[in-house]
């Protein structure tokens, strides 16, 4: 299997590839602007013989023709606008962001929306067993529920797998995983379910209906169609997620939503804690989906979504820009995405969202100064007051500018 590394390495070659729009118009415009003005220099050599006739001097109009040629080179925009971009995928790297393309650098500086995922983005998503409410004995309850979540990757189920520190799990068979709601196998020869209580209703298992106030996480167990008990589950939340979403509203993200399959009365809790606009819990991967499809029914709105997942992938897929989790997200979701966050940090965001303002900042820079001074030396040059030496500084000398002011976003503090 590749190594992350390498990945990471692919995906940055990858990204040049990807070019911005004003990148791919920069590109496109040097090929038809090249031709036009050597057509006019062309011009301003012929065309003075037809108005002035025996006071026509070669020498003189061959020289502004000269002038107005090495003026009119295309490199400062062709050079440095690239290289803008480049400059902006490099600042993002240092701050350990990923930018898959330059293009998704121009579309983050529009970023208006953003819809996040809770487990793992804006929480560690590194659980802990706080309680165990058990109705059979304790110990094959534990022995139970390890083995069926022993088949599981999911954070919840590698807790319930460390609390119950069994040496070798029982062997569960069978194994069936039931999408938002948990799963199903055979341990010993009983037909066991661990999920959520939606598993339970599903399967028609009578329960303690008290549970479902329960504000924290809880995984439920039930064995041979009898409700078992359950497990009390914790996460906590990431230390700058707080500061991520403050600074999200600060940088121009007028909504920040959160969807998540957990229950609504956790995500309800943890929205107002980091006061986000709006949240929305119970939900099946489908369901994100749909609710992603509806944000952006508004064409108004540039969405990002922010997750890590494997469960997330659709989600990743349809939004403007995806981001995923770098060290936590899964590597369906890392591939998927057109941002990768190495750090796992959602304060990131914001960060990215500055290098991408920055960054089409200093490219706008570059093409009006490119523009202004070639437009300025060209009626000079045309009109036999600029020499040859403003030719070369209108040419060389503003690429050079041009790169330098490029070369600054890396000495940028975000």
């Amino acid at each position: 299997a590749d190594s992350a590394l390498s990945r990471i390495l692919e995906m940055v070659q990858n990204a040049t590839t990807r070019k911005a729009k004003t990148e791919l118009f920069i590109r496109k415009f040097a090929k038809i602007y090249t031709p036009i003005v050597f057509f006019l220099a062309l011009a301003l050599v012929t065309v003075p013989i037809l108005i002035l006739g025996k006071d026509y001097h070669f020498q003189t109009w061959l020289y502004r023709s000269l002038v107005f040629l090495v003026i009119s080179c295309p490199c400062a925009l062709v050079i440095s606008i690239p290289l803008g971009y480049f400059g902006g995928i490099g600042a993002a790297s240092a701050h350990g962001i990923l930018f898959k393309g330059s293009n998704f650098l121009d579309l983050i500086a529009k970023l208006n929306t953003v819809v996040m995922d809770k487990t793992g983005t804006l929480t560690k998503g590194v659980f802990n067993v706080q309680q165990v409410e058990s109705l059979i004995d304790r110990e094959e309850f534990m022995t139970l529920l390890a083995a069926v979540e022993g088949k599981s990757t999911h954070p919840i189920a590698k807790a319930i797998v460390e609390y119950a520190a069994e040496k070798e799990l029982h062997a569960a068979e069978n194994i069936e995983e039931i999408a938002g709601m948990g799963l199903k196998g055979v341990v010993d020869g009983k037909e066991v379910l661990a999920g959520n209580v939606k598993l339970l209703e599903k399967f028609k298992i009578d329960f303690d209906i008290k549970i479902k106030d329960i504000v924290e996480s809880i995984v439920v167990l039930a064995v041979d169609g009898k409700y078992a008990g359950y497990v009390l589950i914790a996460d906590e939340i990431k230390e700058d997620a707080v500061l991520a979403i403050e600074q999200l509203h600060e940088n121009g993200v007028k909504q920040v939503v959160m969807l998540s399959g957990d229950k609504t009365s956790i995500v309800k809790k943890v929205a107002g804690v980091l006061g986000i606009d709006s949240y929305f819990g119970d939900l099946l991967p489908e369901d994100k989906v749909a609710k992603l499809e509806e944000i952006k029914k508004d064409k108004t709105k540039v969405v990002a979504f922010v997750g890590d997942g494997i469960n997330d992938t659709p989600v990743l897929a349809i939004s403007d820009i995806g981001m995923a989790m770098g060290t936590m997200g899964s590597d369906a979701a890392i591939e998927t995405a057109d941002v990768v966050i190495q750090t796992d940090q959602p304060s990131k965001i914001a960060t990215a969202i500055k290098i991408g303002k920055a960054t089409r900042k200093v490219v706008i820079q570059n093409i009006v100064l490119a523009f202004a001074v070639k437009a300025l030396v060209l009626i000079l040059g045309a009109g036999g007051v600029a020499t040859m030496w403003e030719a070369v500084f209108a040419d060389v000398g503003v690429a050079l500018l041009a790169i330098l002011n490029a070369v600054r976003i890396q000495k940028m503090q975000f």
